[in-house]
């Protein structure tokens, strides 16, 4: 799936992967700053908990964001492909200044809503300003390449994981979560090794890639995330290898950034957070 196209007369709204686990008491900082960038107290969220089974997962996201001041939290639980037709809810979609994709499992998102209206009105609404963001599997499908499974480790192999069709916000990424806690630095390096041409971003749980209208990354959150830039690739053996095999990948840069550090994903520049000031008592 390609991104929708913007008109010249607008700016695309933001993205936002979440690595999972994000805080969701106190100070919920990554979900705050979603509903900042919808709208505030104006801020009208469509929650889309697809991807997750449990009955209440819409429910609470609800309440979450409206306990952060969005003015309304609607979920939508599209739980078969015949959902995706349902007027009301497509007019809460339309409606929306944010929407928000639940964690769970990424193809019970890309079964059910892949090539509906929905799946359009998600591209189509964010090439018009419209924030949209997931967590862990919400997270993951964001992207036109998705990382459906895959076993972990450090060393890529071929086959480690298997790449799908995601929604295709954007085509620039492919992002994998909960990213350290599941040891998954070699399936993101073999699923680059495939497309070199995206950037991998890996996100650690409570910990979030904010790509802003000019497709620059700003973290936030309180792990790091791992960016992979394949565009240096100077020898790759995916082709020769078979499946299980390690694959040796030469000329690849890898940069962990931390809260308050940006990417940019035109110019493939990383830039570190601004020193902290730390005071003595």
């Amino acid at each position: 799936m390609s991104p929708a196209k913007v008109d010249f007369t607008e700016r695309r709204g933001w993205i936002v992967p979440v690595g999972g686990r994000e805080e969701k008491a106190g100070s919920a900082d990554i979900l705050r700053r979603f509903v900042e960038l919808a709208g505030g107290d104006s801020a009208r969220i469509a929650i889309i908990p697809t991807a997750s089974v449990l009955p209440d997962t819409g429910e609470r996201y609800e309440q979450l964001f409206r306990e952060l001041g969005a003015r309304a939290a609607s979920s939508l639980p599209y739980a078969e492909r015949r959902d995706a037709d349902r007027a009301d809810w497509m007019g809460l979609l339309d409606d929306a200044t944010g929407i928000f994709l639940t964690g769970g499992n990424q193809l019970r998102i890309s079964t059910i809503l892949g090539g509906t209206p929905v799946a359009k009105a998600l591209r189509r609404r964010n090439a018009k300003g419209v924030i949209v963001g997931g967590t862990s599997a919400g997270a993951a499908i964001l992207s036109e390449h998705m990382i459906a499974y895959g076993e972990g480790g450090a060393t890529p192999r071929a086959g480690t994981a298997t790449v799908t069709p995601g929604l295709g916000l954007t085509n620039r990424v492919v992002i994998d979560q909960h990213f350290r806690q599941r040891d998954r630095l070699g399936r993101l390096l073999s699923a680059l090794a495939y497309n070199p041409f995206a950037v991998g971003i890996g996100l650690d749980e409570d910990t979030a890639a904010f790509i802003d209208p000019d497709d620059t990354i700003h973290v936030a959150g309180t792990g790091g995330i791992t960016i992979v830039d394949p565009s240096g690739i100077t020898h790759s053996s995916v082709a020769e290898a078979h499946p299980g095999d390690p694959i040796c990948v030469t000329g690849i840069s890898l940069h962990i950034l931390t809260a308050g550090a940006t990417f940019n994903l035109h110019t493939r520049v990383a830039t570190p957070p601004p020193p902290r000031e730390d005071y003595d008592d």
